[in-house]
């Protein structure tokens, strides 16, 4: 079958037909270990029996009947998601770029009568694709087909409190930050940080909007990433794995400021669906059940600690690991792209963040034998030679290495 008729704006030959657990089949029947579980969307991996139950059970009732009445579903779904982060009323929306365009308008609402417009995001951000989202999302080369954007939008350097104490002002209405920059290079930021931002934030009366779409949910060992830090955003956004796969976002908006929004200020047609709410539901079982996330906190672990190993093992090669749970980025001394390519080759599939960083966001449900399978075909490739920057290998190195292989055969 051919994929002529797709607008070509992804680079993509790989066809896929199913999937188990955190294992991908394609269409000749190869099958790939998943380590980006579809951008992060697929949490539980592929045909989680739970999930799959209640899609069908809410398909058979409902599909859809817009949000111009209620559903069963959505009304739990934003009942369990407020009583698991803070006390706030619930929007769903369709995907995560939409709700990070949520919740642009309800910070400017809130602020609306104080003269509160502009926005704070960081460099290295990226919060989506919509024009209002793209706005808050700092490399070039995904603003610059589409300017001019969103004014009032700008961006602070990662982890600079006197930077921040200088730029959020009366005309500030919020703050927008990733407690895990994803695209920007899988970067944590550090719990002080951001509680000297969530503080600075409370003083001068600015929102602090906690961007989760690909770092919430578990990701990092914890269920929300602004957990690591003990402090509660004014604004949550949420998506990627929430829906079981299915499109699904969500923003949580501190239940008092609601008030600020009336009926009529914002809507989706789609958002919500009954069926992706029922769905949401089973993630959420899951995800809330006693021990589950502090297993993929210590799979997290064990996985970086692994990594930093091979860090030691071939240093000309990894830059840097860093992460937390099972969001963790190795950051090459060469391009990146060549590991993702002979990862695949070895049936294994996972994603670039920027044009050195290995992004690595295996399904929580991942287990330790197949993050076995996962180092040692990226430790093949690095004594290989993949990771490493372009150019012969320095003579002092070739020396090393000629000098251990000689004491290896005395």
């Amino acid at each position: 079958m051919s994929a002529d008729a797709l607008l070509g704006v992804y680079d993509r030959d790989l066809v896929l037909v199913r999937g188990k657990g955190s294992w991908l089949f394609d269409a000749e029947g190869k099958r790939y270990l998943d380590f980006a579980a579809g951008v992060g969307v697929n949490g539980l991996g592929y045909g989680d029996p739970a999930v799959t139950r209640a899609i069908r059970k809410q398909s058979r009732r409902l599909v859809h009947a817009s949000n111009l009445y209620l559903s069963p579903p959505v009304q739990e779904l934003a009942a369990r998601l407020a009583a698991a982060a803070f006390p706030s009323k619930v929007f769903f929306t369709n995907s995560g770029t939409e709700a990070v365009e949520g919740a642009i308008k309800f910070a400017r609402k809130v602020g609306r009568e104080a003269g509160r417009t502009e926005l704070i995001a960081f460099e290295r951000s990226f919060h989506g694709r919509t024009m209002g989202a793209l706005s808050l999302t700092w490399t070039a080369k995904y603003r610059e087909p589409f300017e001019p954007l969103v004014p009032g939008v700008s961006f602070l350097p990662w982890e600079d409190l006197a930077a921040a104490e200088r730029a959020i002002g009366p005309r500030t209405a919020a703050v927008f930050i990733e407690p895990v920059q994803g695209e920007g290079g899988v970067r944590p930021v550090s719990p002080a940080f951001l509680r000297a931002l969530h503080e600075l934030c409370r003083q001068r009366g600015v929102l602090l909007v906690c961007e989760e779409v690909q770092c919430g949910l578990g990701r990092t060992g914890r269920l929300f990433a602004y957990e690591h830090a003990g402090i509660t955003p004014d604004i949550l956004t949420l998506a990627k794995p929430l829906g079981g796969g299915l499109p699904l976002g969500a923003v949580l908006l501190r239940a008092d400021l609601a008030g600020a929004l009336a009926p009529g200020d914002h809507g989706s047609t789609f958002g919500g669906n009954p069926v992706a709410a029922a769905a949401s539901l089973a993630v959420l079982d899951r995800l809330l059940a006693k021990g589950f996330v502090a297993k993929v906190a210590a799979k997290g672990e064990w996985l970086t600690a692994e990594l930093l190993a091979l860090k030691q093992r071939h240093p000309r090669a990894i830059a840097d690991v860093r992460g937390v749970g099972l969001m963790i980025g190795v950051e090459f001394h060469g391009p990146a792209g060549d590991v993702v390519k002979g990862l695949r080759a070895d049936g294994i599939l996972a994603t670039k963040a920027g044009d050195k960083v290995l992004r690595l966001l295996p399904p929580l449900v991942v287990r330790k034998k197949e993050i076995r399978r996962f180092l040692a075909s990226l430790e093949g490739l690095l004594v290989r030679g993949a990771g490493q920057p372009p150019g012969p290998v320095p003579v002092e190195e070739r020396f090393s290495a000629e000098s251990a292989e000689v004491a290896k055969m005395s």
